[in-house]
């Protein structure tokens, strides 16, 4: 049994705990990421997409489909709906965003390295930090420094130029 409308926690009180307590599950992950995309899905629809993720296979083999169906329907849909992030209609099927849901899904733009959208330099700095370093050990101690200075600059304007693009694919 899920809450009233009344007793879900206002989007701007869900807790840290909560929303670490939602992202802790792939299901519940593949849930939010599918409804953000879509807007509205059943039940049925949702266990497809994410039993199709899971298997690795379009469509999922039954077993899949129906053992991602019945945790959506008795465990983590409910759970959503009980947190506000979802509105979980337990007779029509259908599941949809509500207002804590921007909550979660911020922490999830942000958190994850899985981003299929990440910089794909981030591992060329890496190897060029590892580069300049081995460079800045080899130099005499007046260049040094001044080594030093361009990697942490370099650094500096990629990681500004990563932050932006990254907030502004949104707009």
């Amino acid at each position: 049994m899920t809450r009233t409308e009344t007793e879900k926690p206002p989007a701007d009180q869900l807790s840290e705990a909560d929303v670490h307590d939602v992202l802790r599950n792939d299901r519940r992950r593949l849930t939010l990421e599918r409804l953000a995309e879509t807007g509205e899905e059943t039940v049925r629809d949702l266990s497809e997409h994410i039993g199709a993720i899971e298997s690795g296979e379009d469509p999922p083999p039954r077993n899949v489909r129906q053992s991602v169906y019945i945790s959506l329907h008795q465990t983590h849909l409910p759970k959503l709906d009980d947190l506000g992030v979802v509105d979980y209609d337990d007779n029509s099927k259908n599941v949809s965003l509500e207002a804590n849901a921007d909550r979660v899904l911020a922490y999830m733009r942000f958190s994850g390295t899985d981003d299929p959208d990440a910089p794909p330099y981030a591992l060329g700095i890496g190897v060029l930090g590892l580069l300049l370093i081995a460079l800045w050990m080899s130099l005499p101690d007046t260049v040094g420094p001044v080594v030093a200075a361009g990697c942490a600059l370099l650094f500096a304007v990629l990681t500004a130029y990563e932050a932006h693009t990254y907030l502004s694919r949104d707009e």
